[in-house]
């Protein structure tokens, strides 16, 4: 089969370069698509007031919920594609596309109605303050109206990113990043409408994202291409996928869950610990970019390679992965936290926030590194058909252990500080079961068990 520039085939050639290759683009778009959010806290912090920053931030949780579900269902689309694409099974990718957008359609009309229709609940549950509830009602209603354009794109990029094409998905994102940034501004701060003004740009531009990524996957003439005839659910292979995203979306659905449980203990602290954490939050967010888009990487090195069969090239590349990822999070993480004021200024001028903000970042900003092994490995896992694994110790971790250690701490020592270490907590106790569960399953000493065990 011959291969175009926009695709990258990873069974052959440097692994290292692959994976930065791939990866690059792949930070630069994930980069851009967080900045929708995080140009909506700029704006509304700087020109609104810290209230509507902290609706802002009380909902980031909440939308998460939605987010992360699908984005387990699109790894599980990315691995059967890809697998396929490695293995050159052309007729299987192509019903794999078609399966994929058929699920992401009913997807968006489900998250649509039914969000709008919860929100309310949710912040009453996460104890949302009054001065907060109100904004934060109307940032989610109008953002959740606008979900199908979010989850189009989310969906359409994971195919062009299995087949190794992550520079289309990047510059829809720089274009449609600068296009938010303009609207916010135009509509927050000259035509006034607050906090909706910032949700109403986020949409339309989400909604453009989702049309450019639909011309591409339409008009392409390669294997990969989207065919509105042929669109259809393929039962046997939506059974592999679901059998890799399910997983990898229910841990990330309970996973933020469990986060708004936190949010809901920060919020006992007041409007300026909230404001504070949202800070916290939108930095973190972009420290683990680097993370989330090596263990991508990470994946889809591993799948395509399994499905050529080059099992110990798929080794080598998890090995390469998270050298890279460590070494990166280190440096970020260290810049960081020397500059945790001024970073966290770029978000409000109000002290109490810069305060609470730069507390938060220099408590828990290294133990990312432990994170950083986390996904690593479980986008590995992931990579090779296991998505049950990295479900099963990242649930036990990121909620059991976090949530028992909340409740605890909280009648112990009921402070901001102590109540935001409960992210570290998940993260190491996870670190140390993952790699404990990735070297028995694939350790030398049960190398030829592993093997004949990774189909299964």
């Amino acid at each position: 089969m011959q291969q175009k520039s926009s695709t990258r085939d990873m069974t052959a050639g440097s692994i290292l370069g692959h994976l930065i290759a791939f990866s690059v683009p792949l930070l630069l778009g994930n980069i851009f698509q967080m900045l929708y959010n995080t140009v909506d806290s700029i704006v509304v912090g700087n020109f609104v007031g810290k209230e509507a920053l902290a609706a802002i931030g009380s909902t980031t949780m909440i939308v998460n919920i939605m987010i992360f579900f699908f984005n387990g269902f699109s790894v599980g689309g990315g691995v059967v594609i890809s697998r396929f694409f490695g293995a050159r099974r052309e007729d299987r990718l192509h019903k794999a596309v078609e399966t994929s957008m058929a699920v992401t359609f009913l997807f968006g009309i489900f998250f649509t109605f039914a969000g709008i229709r919860l929100v309310p609940l949710m912040l009453r549950f996460m104890s949302t303050p009054e001065d907060v509830f109100e904004e934060a009602l109307v940032y989610l209603q109008i953002y959740f109206a606008g979900s199908l354009g979010l989850l189009i794109y989310n969906m359409g990029s994971g195919i062009l990113r299995a087949v190794g094409d992550t520079k289309r998905p990047l510059y829809f994102l720089v274009f449609t990043s600068i296009l938010n940034t303009v609207l916010d501004l135009v509509f927050v701060i000259v035509f006034g409408w607050g906090i909706a003004g910032a949700a109403i740009a986020t949409i339309l531009s989400q909604f453009l994202s989702a049309v450019l990524i639909l011309v591409v996957l339409t008009r392409t003439h390669e294997i990969y291409r989207l065919s509105w005839r042929d669109l259809s659910i393929d039962w046997p292979i939506l059974g592999q996928i679901m059998a890799i995203g399910l997983p990898a979306g229910i841990q990330s659905m309970i996973t933020s869950v469990s986060n708004v449980f936190v949010q809901s203990y920060i919020n006992g602290f007041g409007s300026s610990c909230m404001a504070g954490w949202s800070c916290y939050n939108k930095l973190d967010s972009f420290i683990f970019l680097p993370i989330n888009s090596i263990g991508q990487a990470s994946t889809t090195f591993v799948s395509q390679n399994i499905g050529a069969g080059s099992r110990e090239r798929a080794n080598q590349g998890t090995v390469r992965s998270l050298q890279l990822a460590l070494g990166i999070t280190a440096a970020i993480a260290t810049v960081m936290v020397i500059f945790a004021p001024a970073a966290t200024s770029l978000f409000t001028r109000d002290a109490s926030v810069i305060a609470f903000g730069t507390l938060f970042l220099r408590l828990n900003t290294y133990f990312l590194l432990f994170n950083t092994v986390n996904h690593v490995l479980a986008g590995a896992l992931r990579g090779r058909g296991d998505s049950r694994g990295p479900m099963v110790c990242m649930l036990s971790c990121f909620v059991a252990v976090r949530q028992i250690y909340l409740f605890i701490i909280s009648r112990i020592a009921y402070t901001p500080a102590l109540i935001g270490f409960g992210y570290p907590v998940g993260w190491m106790t996870c670190c140390a079961a993952e790699l404990i569960y990735y070297m028995v399953r694939f350790g030398r000493w049960s190398k030829k068990e592993a093997m004949n065990g990774l189909e299964s």
